[in-house]
């Protein structure tokens, strides 16, 4: 069998996988969820869903520092990764040596994509389709929604302070949540100090939880900087994360901003 994958990398499979490793926390759950417990046999140690897979399962390093001698060990017979999350050069090493499929997703018809892939290459198409109609479903309630269109600085990092810019996948979510990305003007992930935030003068600044982790004292601090811009620490899963994760997405961001209101 040979699929196809994002970044149109050629995958040849003899059979449907018995013994796979995923390399993305977002596609690990997705895996739990399309009910490949068995099949499963390594993760990365930022995998976190499902809690019995994060105390179980073999762990295979950090997505950006793979231990591959680990990997090897395990003789996976399918490797599932991402273009963004894991290493160019640890993709391209772990590819001469087993099967790879890996993901490129910048807004939520390639997480769709990816999804119903997955659910082919693993033999998972049925469950991969429900999956894939309770996040359409979930995105058409958020769509009765009325947006009020805030204008949103999303930060994902600190030391340098660094946002998202217009082709992530983030700045999707944000979009379909009805908010403005005041950094829209840029591509990536660019960096930015505290004088220049002033100057877009957000209506609101979100402290993700990852992959820096901000919390309460971050936000103090900027809160006596930028006192008439809300700022609230929000889930970054339910901003970045592209697996099934996505079902539960847009109910979050519409009890954060009944929340912020």
């Amino acid at each position: 069998m040979e699929f196809i994958d994002q970044i149109g990398y050629k995958v040849q499979l003899k059979n449907y996988p018995k013994r796979i490793i995923s390399l993305v926390p977002s596609q690990t759950q997705l895996l739990y969820d399309l009910g490949l417990e068995n099949e499963v046999v390594g993760i990365t140690k930022f995998c976190i869903y499902p809690n019995k897979w994060f105390r179980t399962k073999n762990r295979v390093g950090g997505t950006k520092n793979l231990n591959i001698t680990k990997i090897k060990s395990l003789q996976p017979d399918l490797i599932i990764a991402n273009k963004e999350e894991n290493t160019k050069e640890q993709i391209l090493e772990l590819q001469k040596l087993f099967p790879v499929w890996t993901s490129d997703i910048t807004n939520l018809d390639e997480a769709l994509d990816m999804i119903r892939s997955v659910g082919q290459l693993v033999n998972k198409i049925k469950e991969s389709k429900t999956i894939r109609e309770r996040i359409s479903e979930s995105f058409q309630r958020l769509d009765q929604v009325p947006k009020k269109q805030h204008r949103v600085l999303y930060f994902i990092w600190k030391d340098p302070y660094m946002s998202i810019g217009k082709n992530t996948f983030i700045h999707d979510m944000l979009n379909k949540y009805g908010c403005i990305n005041v950094m829209n003007k840029y591509d990536n992930y660019p960096e930015l100090n505290l004088e220049e935030v002033s100057i877009l003068q957000p209506d609101y600044i979100f402290l993700s939880s990852e992959p820096y982790p901000f919390n309460q004292e971050h936000l103090n601090t900027l809160k006596e900087i930028f006192p008439s811009t809300k700022i609230c620490l929000v889930n970054g899963e339910a901003f970045s994360w592209y697996g099934s994760y996505l079902i539960q997405s847009p109910q979050y961001f519409i009890d954060l901003m009944n929340k912020m209101a």
